[in-house]
């Protein structure tokens, strides 16, 4: 068996959501590629499976460390990843990915829905940088870098929740850039486009503009995650270009 090892082959990598989608690609790539890894989500099952995937396909002696976390539990983020970390041995790196999506109607008593996406995809990552930059501060360095979309920028009809939660990931992300910089925490910011996961019950994903499979994002992911930029969007093309006119397009365009 070939192991790829590169020049990050000592660095670790906390990956949260790790189970499936993104997250789960992102593993296997961030494997490829000799990072260790700390793997969370809310099914172990899940989790066991891709360590096994990663020992058995990829390379063996990788240390790839699991932990059961529901990040819309809050309290419970900072303890389970405290843990997490001790058994690493130290971080280098956190992927702030668990998310959630899912198509809301407004005054159509979805309410429970929305706010379970707030939690989520706000609150829960809130809580997850909280306790990584605790780490950090202690190791005087760091990196996090957060999965916020692209629907940040351009509001997408019955996605108002989903939107406004990453709208308000996107802002703390910048927020925490300025405030973590001078004490040697780096902040980036990816704004993923239409990834073809299954994320969103009832939608082809994989029909939608410029979709791309999870795969694929998780090779560009990785690329931003090691150049630690500021901020990227994946797929680059078209999306790069695109980036400017998002939320200045006519509202037409902003429908599933």
């Amino acid at each position: 068996m070939i192991y790829l090892m590169n020049s990050h082959t000592h660095s670790t990598v906390v990956i949260t959501g790790a189970s499936s989608g993104i997250g789960r690609e992102l593993a296997l790539e961030m494997a490829r590629r000799g990072h260790h890894l700390g793997l969370t989500a809310r099914r172990m099952p899940l989790l066991e499976k891709l360590r096994e995937e990663i020992h058995s396909t990829i390379n063996p002696k990788l240390s790839v460390e699991l932990a059961v976390l529901d990040v819309c539990q809050t309290a419970t983020v900072a303890p389970a990843l405290k843990d997490l970390f001790g058994r690493l041995g130290g971080v280098d790196s956190i992927v702030v990915n668990a998310g959630a999506n899912d198509i809301t109607d407004i005054g159509q008593n979805d309410l429970a829905k929305e706010l379970k996406l707030i939690d989520t995809n706000l609150s829960g990552a809130i809580a997850t940088i909280g306790a990584a930059t605790e780490h950090f501060l202690g190791r005087g360095k760091g990196h996090v870098v957060g999965i916020s979309s692209l629907a940040s920028l351009q509001p997408i009809a019955r996605q108002a929740a989903y939107s406004a939660s990453k709208a308000g990931f996107s802002m703390y992300l910048k927020a925490a850039r300025i405030e973590l910089r001078p004490k040697g925490i780096t902040i980036t910011s990816i704004l993923p486009g239409y990834i073809a996961t299954e994320i969103v019950d009832g939608v082809d994903i994989s029909k939608l503009p410029f979709a791309i499979p999870a795969s694929q994002a998780a090779r560009e992911m990785a690329n931003l995650i090691e150049k630690k930029v500021e901020s990227g969007v994946v797929p680059a093309f078209p999306w790069k270009f695109v980036r400017p006119f998002l939320g200045h397009l006519p509202e037409r365009f902003a429908h599933y």
